[in-house]
């Protein structure tokens, strides 16, 4: 079972979902150029993600290519590596969530969204054995979940809604596709982690062990997925930005008018069945290209970022992880999204 959003597979890195199944189809895409020259490179690092779906359809029925695109996908089965990775040079591109983007310019890492990708809506929760029925009942108990990662923040906000923080249970430090094992083994009775995870082990013994406790569908907005480049792709190469952003839109597209196609493309990229896959894609909303500018437009309603960023600062500040919360606006370029829906 592939992980959510996950660590690099290979040596270089050690993190948030693991591309697998047409992981070897999808990782290489050659393609013209938008200036009809050599094809524009971007290795792109992400982890096998239902949220990804409009990715994995762009690859595979070629919409990065007819935008000049050579899209590399660098697996990670642990995300927590992939700000470094993007600060660092070793991508060009990465699929994060906003907290780590939050996290990391709080570093002075500078690292922006240039789209949102998806919001989670239940993909993402706290899975426990059934005789627990509210968070506050996770106190003194051991959480199986991954440090520093979408599932590590969402059990701090839950835990705060309860009253309680991380400090009145006992973590265990527990890779995303790991937590399945863990709980269906036995070792813990609650766990944080995010689809096709989460359906696993609500699916074990058949059925009549584990439930869902707690689920981003009750923070929404809280988990967003977003799309950070490199600070000098930015400067170098910003018509690569805007042909990205254009097949992935393309691919949601087609998820819409294609939509038994496009879930046999995302189930063989996630390693799962196309029942899995409708299942798991009630659990997150990707936003369309006319509603990607508010997620990034100064505003005092949901969804923007600046409604979100400073609920997740602070939370992030509370728990020691940040110093700092960067001013919002450093955290996003807007200007290639606000172009394209202007133009469309």
């Amino acid at each position: 079972m592939p992980t959510a959003r996950s660590r690099l597979s290979c040596a270089a890195f050690p993190r948030r979902r693991t591309l697998a199944g047409a992981a070897a189809a999808l990782a290489l895409l050659a393609g013209g150029s938008h200036a009809a020259s050599a094809a524009t490179n971007i290795t792109l690092g992400a982890v096998s993600w239902i949220g990804y779906g409009p990715i994995y359809v762009a690859a595979a029925k070629g919409f990065f290519t007819q935008h000049g695109l050579h899209v590399s996908l660098v697996n990670f089965n642990d995300n927590a590596a992939m700000p470094g990775a993007v600060y660092g040079g070793q991508v060009t591109a990465a699929t994060l969530t906003y907290d780590q983007v939050i996290g990391s310019d709080a570093k002075g890492w500078n690292l922006k969204v240039v789209m949102p990708i998806d919001y989670s809506a239940g993909a993402d929760a706290i899975v426990s054995t059934d005789n627990i029925t509210s968070v506050a009942q996770l106190k003194g108990l051991k959480v199986a979940y991954a440090p520093l990662s979408p599932s590590d923040f969402l059990l701090g906000y839950a835990l705060k809604q309860a009253g309680l923080t991380k400090s009145d249970v006992t973590s265990v430090n527990v890779p995303a596709d790991g937590v399945p094992g863990v709980m269906v083994g036995g070792s813990t009775k609650a766990g944080v982690t995010y689809d096709p995870s989460v359906t696993s082990i609500v699916q074990a013994d058949n059925g009549k062990k584990f439930h869902v406790l707690f689920s981003s569908r009750q923070a929404p907005g809280l988990i967003t997925d977003v799309l950070v480049m490199s600070p000098k792709f930015l400067k170098t190469d910003p018509a690569g930005v805007t042909d990205f952003i254009e097949a992935f839109v393309e691919g949601e597209a087609y998820m819409k008018s294609n939509p038994a196609d496009a879930q046999a493309i995302i189930g063989q990229a996630l390693g799962e069945g196309v029942g899995d896959v409708q299942a798991q894609l009630a659990g997150v909303e990707n936003p369309g290209l006319d509603a990607m500018p508010a997620v990034l437009a100064k505003s005092d309603q949901l969804p923007s970022f600046w409604v979100t960023g400073p609920v997740i600062g602070k939370l992030l500040k509370a728990e020691g992880q940040i110093q700092t919360v960067p001013p919002i606006a450093v955290t996003y370029d807007a200007s290639f999204v606000d172009a394209l829906a202007h133009a469309k």
